[in-house]
């Protein structure tokens, strides 16, 4: 074989093996987690409840525009500080059924006691 038959046998190679229609995903590929927005300020979180199932991963992005804020949920491990114009990011998967409440659990004023929202797992 010539290098130039060989160069373009290699190059239908690549070819084929990167148009999309034909790249082959395994089938236990991993799908994209479920993304919920969760903004923080003084004195909630909005939305006020969101839901996830069980044994599905979500990502939680958690920002806030005003003061430090925490979203602590110790039933599914999360405790999180979200810091004014950042984004920080949760993923979690939920492995019981319930209704959790996640609080804030850093001092944000006078009404940082009533700053909860529910996560429903279903």
């Amino acid at each position: 074989m010539r290098l130039g038959n060989v160069c373009r046998s290699a190059a239908a190679v690549l070819a084929l093996a990167a148009s999309p229609g034909l790249v082959r995903r395994g089938a236990g590929a991993a799908e994209e987690p479920k993304v919920f927005a969760v903004a923080a300020r003084r004195f909630e979180f909005n939305p006020r409840e969101i839901t996830l199932k069980v044994g599905e991963t979500a990502r939680l992005e958690l920002t806030t525009e005003d003061v430090v804020h925490g979203f602590f949920v110790k039933p599914l491990g999360i405790d999180e500080v979200i810091n004014p114009g950042k984004t920080t990011s949760v993923v979690v998967t939920p492995k019981v059924a319930g209704r959790y409440t996640t609080i804030c659990d850093h001092f944000c004023g006078a009404g940082h006691g009533s700053m909860k929202m529910t996560i429903v797992v279903e």
